[in-house]
C-alpha cells in the first residue's frame, strides 16, 4: 500500500495511491483517522479495511495524482532522526572513518518540504548539497526492542533528500545547523508499507540525479547499520512512536566530495529515487525568490 498526504483547501488529507490515481482514506473508511500518524497508529486492522474497500472504490472517489498537491507524507513527525556516515564509501569520500556506532542527528519539521516543492538555497550559503536517503517510518511504539523483533515495529519506508548546507554543517562538530535550514528537507512522495518491499528494505537501488545526470548510485544492502540494527540502537536510548521517521544515511557521490565540488543552484532539479518506493523530485530556488 502507498499512502500520501495531500493539501486541500480545508486542510491535509491522507490518500491511497492506486496506479496514477489517489483515493482519500476517509472516502473508503469514513471513521478512519484524518491524518497520517493516526492512520499509521491504527495498524493492520485499518489497512485490511482499506485494502478491501479499495477494490470497490467508485470512480467518483478517485482523482488523478497529478491533480493534487503532495505534502511530506508525515508533515510533522514527532521525531526526525538521521544517520550520517552509514555507507562506507560515503564515509571514506569525506575523509571519515567508518563508524562502529551510528552518527545520529535530528532534523526539525520546518526544514521539511513535499514532493515537487522548492528546496530553498539560503541567503547565507551557496554550498547546497544533495543526499538521497531511505527513510524508516515507525509503526508501533517500542523501547529497547530486540534486533530480531525490530522489523515488527516498522510501518513502511519513504525517501528523503537530506539536503545539507555544507559550510554550516562543518562550522562545529555538531551538524544540526547545516541540516536544518528552512525548506531543505524534501520527503516523499509516498510511504510504501513494509509488506511491499524486501525485509528491512534490503537490496534496493538508491540514486540521485541532478538535471538528469546520475550522481549517486548505491544499494541499501551497503548500509553499515541495516534497518533492524538502527531501530534497536535508537530504541535503546529513546522510545520510538508511530509516525517517527529515521533517515538512514546516503551513499557515495555527494557534491562536496567532488573535485571541484558540485553545489546545487537555482534552476536545478534534483531527483532522488529508491527502487520500489519511487522518485522524489524538487527544484532549487534562492531564498529571495521563495519569499
Amino acid at each position: 500500500m502507498r499512502l500520501v498526504t495531500c493539501r486541500t483547501a480545508s486542510g491535509d488529507i491522507v490518500g491511497i495511491v492506486d496506479g496514477d490515481e489517489v483515493i482519500v482514506v476517509r472516502d473508503l473508511v469514513p471513521d478512519a483517522p484524518g491524518e497520517m500518524i493516526g492512520v499509521i497508529a491504527a495498524g493492520e486492522p485499518l489497512r485490511t479495511k482499506l485494502a478491501a474497500a479499495l477494490r470497490s472504490a467508485p470512480a467518483e472517489a478517485r482523482r488523478p495524482i497529478g491533480s493534487v498537491e503532495l505534502r511530506p507524507p508525515i508533515p510533522k513527525p514527532g521525531k526526525i532522526l538521521c544517520l550520517g556516515l552509514n555507507y562506507a564509501a560515503h564515509a571514506k569520500e569525506g575523509g571519515n572513518e567508518v563508524p562502529d556506532y551510528p552518527t545520529v542527528f535530528v532534523r526539525v519539521t520546518t526544514s521539511l518540504v513535499g514532493p515537487g516543492a522548492p528546496v530553498i538555497r539560503p541567503r547565507l550559503s551557496e554550498k547546497l548539497d544533495y543526499e538521497v536517503e531511505l527513510v524508516i517510518v515507525i509503526g508501533r511504539r517500542c523501547h529497547d526492542v530486540a534486533e530480531d523483533d525490530a522489523l515488527a515495529h516498522v510501518f513502511g519506508y519513504t525517501i528523503m533528500n537530506d539536503v545539507s548546507v555544507r559550510d554550516y554543517q562543518r562550522r562545529t562538530s555538531q551538524w544540526t545547523m547545516g541540516k536544518n535550514f528552512d525548506g531543505t528537507g524534501p520527503m516523499g512522495p509516498a510511504i510504501v508499507t513494509a509488506d511491499e518491499l524486501p525485509a528491512g528494505a534490503q537490496g534496493l537501488g538508491i540514486r540521485t540525479r541532478l538535471n538528469g545526470e546520475l550522481l549517486q548510485d548505491g544499494n541499501t544492502a551497503d548500509m553499515v547499520f541495516p534497518v533492524p540494527r538502527i531501530v534497536t540502537l535508537l530504541s535503546q536510548v529513546m522510545t520510538l512512536e508511530p509516525g517517527d521517521v529515521i533517515a538512514t544515511g546516503t551513499p557515495s557521490g555527494v557534491g562536496h566530495a567532488r573535485r571541484p565540488p558540485l553545489w546545487m543552484k537555482p534552476g536545478d532539479v534534483v531527483a532522488c529515487e529508491i527502487e520500489g518506493i519511487g522518485t522524489l523530485a524538487n527544484p532549487i530556488v534562492d531564498a529571495a525568490d521563495a519569499r
